[in-house]
């Protein structure tokens, strides 16, 4: 059925019922062209909103304003009580995206969380557990290694999907670039997302395991004295020399002269996001421990990470509290 509606051109107001057809100021929708469907509807918005313009200043005020005390406070609490905030964190970065991808129905999304969720559900359960296991440590670190380099490769190639999008080679492959951004953009979101929840779960079960160990505590000295042959890490003896070659894994010294298995200060550092040594707490060169250029970058990357936390975890928590002032103050 053809349509015909009111709008205001020019400052004067055409009314286009339904009932007055024989009127020269009315004309079909149906037979306008895409360009001026969107003229007209582009008309009746600021037709709409006409008058509002006090009101969008206000809600535009109320946007900055919050965004900034929201990130003094999160600042201020970050410093004042790490261990709370990292916890809320990471329960936000959990259950946010659960939320939005639940209501838009994504299932794809929602299956491999659930895969996620349970197998680091065990993991976290393993790691907290007294006494420690000694195959425990290996197997957090194995795992949240492996989701490291998985969310790594993956976002890397959805990122290069967008570019190349951008550059027209999906062209070259008949690929519409509406199909190809789509694919690149929901890459680039699952591996940032897995990676940033991976290494805040890690980081959670690093400290456990450590405390449980007994030769890193967060706070004061250890409760443990190592000795030369045990791994701070996983407490284990070390069973290859510095200046040997490992079958399986070498065995690695720090500059503070505390030797660990290669593996374990690998994933201490990079997984557990712990750039100190275990025991002594001194700062790691991570230049001189990673000499591979090609391993440089995964350090790099766990900083991106750590930046894009904020837009995940707290952004869409501030944008409700405005949505919520603005509707309490009756702005819309």
């Amino acid at each position: 059925m053809a349509g015909v509606f009111e709008v205001e051109v020019d400052g004067v107001e055409h009314d286009h019922g339904l009932d007055n057809h024989n009127q020269p100021n009315q004309f079909d929708v149906s037979k306008l062209s895409p360009e001026e469907k969107w003229r007209v509807e582009h008309a009746k918005m600021h037709a709409k909103h006409k008058g509002h313009e006090a009101m969008h200043a206000e809600m535009v005020l109320i946007l900055i304003v919050t965004l900034v005390v929201a990130q003094l406070v999160l600042v201020q609490w970050k410093q004042r009580h790490p261990k709370s905030y990292n916890l809320v964190t990471l329960f936000q970065m959990w259950v946010v995206p659960l939320y939005f991808t639940t209501k838009l129905h994504w299932w794809r999304f929602l299956s491999t969380w659930f895969i996620f969720s349970v197998i680091t559900a065990y993991i976290s359960f393993r790691a907290t557990r007294k006494p420690l296991a000694c195959t425990t440590p290996r197997l957090v670190y194995k795992w949240f290694l492996l989701l490291y380099k998985i969310s790594y490769a993956i976002g890397i190639f959805g990122y290069s999907v967008v570019m190349f999008t951008l550059f027209g080679i999906n062209l070259i492959f008949r690929i519409k670039p509406e199909d190809a951004m789509d694919f690149g953009v929901s890459l680039l979101f699952y591996g940032l997302y897995y990676g940033v929840l991976g290494r805040d779960f890690a980081e959670m079960c690093a400290d456990f395991m450590a405390s449980t160990v007994g030769y890193y505590s967060a706070s004061g000295m250890p409760t443990k004295h190592l000795s030369d042959n045990i791994c701070a890490v996983c407490g284990q003896p070390i069973l290859v020399d510095v200046s040997e070659e490992g079958i399986i894994e070498n065995t690695y010294r720090l500059s503070c002269n505390h030797v660990f298995h290669e593996f374990c200060i690998r994933g201490w550092c990079i997984v557990g996001k712990k750039q100190m040594c275990p025991y002594c707490k001194e700062k790691v060169d991570l230049k001189r421990m990673f000499s591979n250029p090609w391993e440089r970058p995964h350090v790099m990357y766990g900083q991106l990470l750590d930046w894009l936390r904020y837009l995940v975890a707290w952004q869409p928590v501030i944008i409700g509290f405005v949505q919520g002032i603005n509707y309490v103050l009756g702005l819309e």
